[in-house]
């Protein structure tokens, strides 16, 4: 495989990790961008950079370090004392939106099948539960292969949307509910939501800059999955705020745009929606079995039927109600990571002590 295929295979694993159910639902994007209207583009913009540079050294991180987990990476930048504390904290937080992803099928399963949230969580569960048994390059390739997917439908519904909107671009200032973002700030929320991104995927992005042939595939890869997050925040965005009221009283709001242009497309984008919230729950509890177990071990088999089955009883605290309590908090550690690996491509770029 060229480093240009790998590259792209790279990027849209990455894709496929962040876009689960909080921003294929539009909630991420409505609660830290949407509602900020006019200058939701602004922080779209800058958060979308900063994705994209802390995506490529994550995966460059992994590659020089061989990294088979989080770990190595952690302690690397942050030490042995601070590092097992960081590291601890990540692993809390990557089950806990492990979790929230299945309660996310729950409610896309009812409201788009008319499942009970409850067996729609269990069809998720069985499904993550067969995937974390293939070996990790079928996974990756999982992984990515719902991303064109999700670009396609999200492009259909945003165009629909912003060409026909309930609300003019220039009155919808006058629409927004500042109030329901986390910190009432922008560019603050433009900074905390790359972190919540690097976060969420710091872990598998080592482990996939380990497995590439080469540096710049790894580099390459993490600019690639950048570009495409921003894409996606870009049109959803614009969907949103063009039928901002609305918007803001669904549980989902990007089915409720989907089912406004036609009902077939409102089925297609559930499909594609439950499938990157599986995409997500894989590539997070990946990482947190392989923080514990070696792979595929009798270990990491328990741990991860105890692990699935314990987040299934915790998925009912409810989706949004997830969503609020833990994104937040998971930002600022995504920050520090991100702050680490700022400070380690500045002395490798720019000092002579170089690390590793």
């Amino acid at each position: 495989m060229s480093y240009r295929r790998e590259s792209i295979v790279i990027g849209f694993a990455y894709t496929g990790v962040v876009v689960g159910a909080g921003f294929s639902t539009g909630q991420e994007i409505l609660q830290f961008f949407t509602n900020y209207g006019t200058w939701s583009y602004a922080a779209i913009i800058l958060s979308a950079l900063v994705i994209m540079f802390i995506g490529r050294q994550a995966s460059k991180v992994g590659y020089r370090l061989k990294a088979d987990s989080h770990q190595l990476p952690i302690y690397a930048m942050f030490g042995t004392k601070a590092g097992k504390v960081i590291d601890y904290v990540l692993v809390f937080f990557l089950y806990g939106i492990a979790v929230i992803m299945l309660a996310g099928a729950g409610s896309a399963f009812h409201e788009s099948f008319g499942i009970s949230p409850w067996l729609g969580s269990l069809i998720m569960l069985v499904a993550v539960f067969a995937t974390l048994l293939l070996d990790f390059n079928k996974i990756m390739v999982a992984l990515g292969g719902v991303t064109p997917f999700l670009v396609l439908f999200i492009l259909i519904i945003a165009a629909f949307n912003i060409f026909s909107p309930s609300i003019p671009f220039s009155e919808v200032n006058e629409h927004t509910q500042i109030d329901r973002s986390p910190s009432g700030l922008w560019w603050w929320d433009a900074v905390t939501y790359s972190g919540l991104t690097l976060a969420t995927a710091f872990s598998f992005l080592s482990i996939m800059g380990s497995e590439a042939s080469k540096h710049k595939a790894a580099r390459r890869g993490g600019i690639v999955g950048g570009i495409i997050i921003m894409l996606l925040m870009f049109l959803i965005n614009g969907g949103l705020l063009a039928n901002i009221e609305e918007a803001n009283n669904a549980a989902l709001p990007t089915l409720l745009l989907a089912n406004d242009v036609h009902p077939v497309i409102g089925i297609g984008l559930s499909i594609v929606m439950l499938l990157v919230i599986y995409n997500t729950a894989v590539g997070l509890m990946y990482p947190f079995l392989t923080r514990f177990s070696t792979p595929y071990s009798r270990k990491y088999k328990v741990l991860m039927t105890i692990g699935l089955l314990f987040g299934y009883l915790l998925s009912f605290v409810g989706f949004v109600d997830l969503v609020n309590i833990f994104y937040p908090i998971f930002g600022y550690i995504g920050l520090l990571i991100g702050a680490a690996l700022t400070v380690r491509w500045f002395m490798n770029k720019f000092s002579k002590k170089k690390l590793v």
